[in-house]
């Protein structure tokens, strides 16, 4: 079976060029040689450089949702004059903890 496909392709009495003159077959089979080489190089060399893209793309859009879900939840918040604000008691303004470093 492998050996028919082969042959149907590769064999120049075989393949549809057998009707032509063998030195146009030779050129016509060097031209298709050169192009399935090329098109299997490039294909070669996508399968190396796609993954680091797809990593690198993954890794862009991963921080640009982190980024909005950050400023998402930012703007969500009452704004604050500072971070002690965060650790005062709504009710009489004093530290809910103790500040053990005398700040």
């Amino acid at each position: 079976m492998l050996v028919r496909t082969y042959n149907l392709i590769m064999d120049d009495d075989r393949n549809p060029f057998r009707q032509l003159p063998k030195m146009i077959r030779f050129q016509l089979m060097v031209i298709l040689a050169y192009m399935w080489s090329a098109v299997f190089s490039i294909w070669i060399g996508s399968m190396f450089s796609l993954w680091p893209m797809i990593v690198g793309h993954t890794a862009v859009i991963v921080a640009i949702f982190f980024t909005a879900d950050a400023f998402r939840r930012a703007a969500g918040k009452a704004r604050q004059t500072d971070h002690r604000s965060m650790f005062k008691d709504p009710k009489d303004g004093c530290a809910m903890y103790d500040d053990i470093w005398g700040g």
